[in-house]
């Protein structure tokens, strides 16, 4: 598949997605089609088994929120029309089964801050600013709930979508929305650095882990177990699995199938 605004590099299991829209990385309504078809491609990919998700040096943000020019021609029913595309689009990259890298170099904005909440890890850059301003556009962000799931402190989160403003990296610094805080220059390279180990594992393990971790988020304690476990069990009797725990016992690396 072709795509306008994403470009894609695989390398020792890792899939580079850089984000390239100028002037700011605005996510436009051809972006949220694009997305859906992007978590699918990645997905389908044996050979991907992490995802580093950059911004291009072209433009001014890591994702620089909704194309606004797509909003002046919205009334109700297109609003919710609009958010009904949005959602599949999101959900299909929260879904992705593998482990998403953000690499957030740059500010992100809106729609760019929900996106690093629906990625798995985030490396930042320091000093950049990270805002929701719907308020200021009168409209709303719709309660913050891309964030309920990464537990931001409560007043510091309404703070951030009644205000506006803008926040400084290192003010959030205590809301864990980081994994690393790092200079501009080094945030791809931490971020691949991070998905590089993430790729020696196995395939099946990463995607198990990933479809475990998005299930225990919203199902109750108990189910969210027995499904976790399921997955384990499937694991432990695979070819996989098996090599996994051979190669420990045996004090040397494993060796898995799905590799380049």
């Amino acid at each position: 598949m072709n795509f306008d605004s994403f470009h894609i590099q695989i390398d020792r299991g890792v899939a580079l997605v850089t984000f390239e829209r100028p002037p700011v990385n605005a996510f436009a309504e051809s972006t949220y089609h694009e997305l859906i078809g992007l978590a699918a491609e990645l997905d389908a990919n044996e050979s991907v088994r992490s995802v580093v998700f950059a911004g291009s040096d072209k433009s001014k943000a890591w994702i620089g929120g909704a194309d606004l020019n797509d909003f002046v021609k919205l009334d109700y029913q297109s609003r919710i029309d609009r958010y009904q595309l949005v959602n599949e689009a999101n959900d299909a990259f929260y879904r992705l089964a593998r482990p998403v890298v953000a690499a957030i170099g740059s500010h992100a904005i809106g729609a760019g801050m929900t996106f690093a909440a629906i990625c798995d890890i985030r490396v930042a850059a320091s000093g950049v600013y990270f805002s929701m301003p719907e308020v200021d556009r009168g409209t709303t962000s719709g309660g913050g709930i891309a964030f309920n799931r990464l537990f931001m402190p409560v007043g510091k989160m309404r703070e951030m979508l009644f205000t506006g403003r803008k926040f400084r990296t290192e003010e959030l610094v205590d809301t864990g929305f980081f994994n690393y805080i790092v200079p501009r220059v080094d945030v791809l390279d931490k971020s691949l650095e991070i998905a590089l180990a993430i790729a020696e594992k196995s395939l099946p393990a990463l995607q198990a882990t990933k479809i475990s971790c998005n299930a225990v988020e919203t199902l109750p304690r108990e189910e969210g177990r027995r499904f976790a476990q399921e997955y384990s069990a499937r694991l432990i009797a695979s070819d996989e699995g098996k090599e996994g725990v051979r190669a420990f016992l045996e004090k040397r690396a494993p060796v898995y199938v799905h590799r380049d």
